[in-house]
């Protein structure tokens, strides 16, 4: 059997409400053994602490992403870090810079941001960044902030390999989502490739991204399957060797129990 950890996905999305336990029993048979439930402004991070409690297989990401940068509370701090002393909370996020959409200022997602990257150092938490069409800012931030010990990954990667290069020596793991597997994917099959088995992360970012074989549906974590055998491929290894290796990778970032 197979045992994947999906390291970023939105189970407490509405698109679920109809069906949520049968999901999350596909992908148990589907070999998933824990997920990271990644929350993104103070509700969602709510529902996936909530999660979190109802399921022990699933664990939670506080925090707020950039497109709700503009909109978060003035106390938003204090109330993230009273939701990272909860059960099953592991990492804050997802935070970041999102450039392409420009849903909050570009100043005010950089406050957010650093004041995030803040409080995780605080609390010795990883942290699950966000990036796109940001990469300039984002490390520029991240050169100047630091992580702190705990680490962190950089979520569904769409860098360089130079990018990923020096994520990885500031602490950082490399995680891949489904893009990955889209057949003009150059540049993400390029990185995948060439990142560190030590340094590697699967992902769906469900309900978002499904991968090709699933493309025009509504993504789920059994599809994390199909992220592991293409990074698998493009490395030249067994399935079997890309998931111990990520599934171990995703425990030690997390501090995530053994589950089998």
């Amino acid at each position: 059997m197979i045992h994947l950890i999906d390291s970023h996905a939105h189970l407490d999305d509405c698109k679920y409400e109809a069906d949520r336990e049968e999901m999350l029993d596909r992908a148990r048979k589907a070999g998933v053994v824990q997920i990271i439930n990644v929350g993104y402004d103070l509700a969602s991070s709510a529902r996936s602490i909530s999660l979190a409690a109802r399921y022990p297989f699933i664990f939670a990401a506080v925090g707020i992403h950039p497109h709700d940068a503009g909109e978060a509370p003035e106390d938003y701090l204090d109330r993230l870090r009273e939701m990272s002393r909860r059960q099953g909370v592991v990492a804050i996020g997802e935070i970041g810079l999102d450039y392409y959409r420009d849903l909050s200022p570009r100043d005010v997602q950089q406050r957010v941001f650093r004041e995030q990257l803040a409080l995780a150092r605080e609390l010795g938490l990883p942290v699950i960044i966000h990036d796109r069409d940001a990469h300039g800012d984002i490390m520029d931030i991240l050169r100047k902030d630091g992580i702190g010990p705990a680490g962190g990954v950089m979520h569904c990667f769409a860098g360089s390999w130079e990018m990923a290069r020096e994520c990885m020596a500031m602490g950082f793991y490399i995680s891949f989502a489904g893009p990955v597997t889209y057949p003009n994917a150059r540049r993400p099959k390029e990185v995948a490739a060439r990142v560190d088995l030590s340094r590697l992360l699967v992902e769906t970012d469900a309900p978002y991204l499904t991968p090709q074989p699933r493309r025009g549906k509504r993504n789920e974590p059994a599809y994390v399957r199909y992220v592991a055998e293409e990074i698998a491929a493009l490395k030249g290894l067994s399935l079997e060797v890309l998931a111990r290796a990520t599934t171990e990778n995703a425990r030690r970032l997390f501090g995530l129990p053994e589950a089998f």
